[in-house]
């Protein structure tokens, strides 16, 4: 495809930006700054509207959300509309939930605009991963506990649960899922497999938001826990030893930590 730049005097460049889990306040101060020199926003679903009055009233504001089951347009159209706009308008915010680069196909994004030669830079963002187990305060490693994270999508490409699953419920790691809630008794099962129907499970719907949903378990009842909720919106999945150890939950861990430092 072809484009024309309509208004020479306006640099094409394209910014990724991340915009956090959630809570508007979350993004970084050279995020809002980004916002607010854009002249087009092209933003996906999960942004707290409230992140616009970091950006100019002029702004041009577009929606290029994609949600389960719901794509308002292609990755090759937002691909396409990402360059018309830079050329067009010059400078083009993609504003992309958590960090643009975990699983948010940002990459893509900045290569086909750079094979136009358009200017592009990276802004990274504050990812769901490890910033909403934070709010919660729920470590991701724990001395004595576990050495490792993994951060994991549950669904691939193609529908399917990820093989990186069996691997990880192998080892002492804090597993931490996105995208995988309507593969919550695949997962469950993968870990009762591996002898670990107790280990401790949390699942954060809406995290950092007014209506976010919290829900703990272990491998054996979160699914009979999850029922009970009429859960609508982002989940992010964790499981692990550590995950037992929320701090306002788990007061025998202060206890030991207190006595090594007696």
């Amino acid at each position: 495809m072809s484009f024309k730049n309509s208004l020479t005097e306006k640099r094409p460049r394209l910014t990724l930006v991340g915009a956090g889990p959630g809570d508007h306040e979350l993004i970084t101060v050279k995020g809002a700054k980004a916002l607010k020199d854009a002249t087009v926003i092209l933003y996906d679903a999960l942004i707290d509207p409230k992140i616009f009055e970091y950006a100019s009233p002029r702004v041009i504001r577009r929606f290029v959300g994609k949600r389960c089951g719901l794509h308002t347009y292609s990755q090759e159209e937002i691909n396409e509309m990402i360059v018309s706009y830079a050329l067009t308008y010059g400078h083009v915010v993609r504003l992309k939930g958590g960090d643009p680069f975990v699983f948010g196909r940002g990459y893509e994004e900045l290569a086909y605009a750079g094979s136009f030669g358009i200017e592009t830079d990276v802004i990274p963002g504050v990812t769901s991963a490890t910033s909403l187990p934070a709010l919660k305060k729920i470590p991701l490693t724990t001395r004595g506990l576990n050495e490792s994270f993994w951060v994991l999508t549950g669904t691939t490409a193609d529908r399917k649960i990820s093989n990186d699953i069996f691997l990880a419920a192998q080892t002492n790691a804090t597993v931490v899922i996105l995208m995988g809630l309507k593969k919550l008794g695949e997962i469950a099962g993968i870990y009762k497999e591996a002898g670990k129907k107790d280990l401790p499970v949390a699942v954060i719907v809406n995290g950092s938001l007014p209506n976010e949903q919290f829900i703990r378990g272990t491998i054996s009842d979160i699914q009979l826990k999850i029922s009970e909720y009429d859960i609508h919106g982002p989940a992010l999945i964790l499981i692990g030893e550590a995950v037992g150890l929320q701090l306002d939950k788990d007061s025998r861990y202060i206890e030991n930590i207190k006595a090594q430092f007696a």
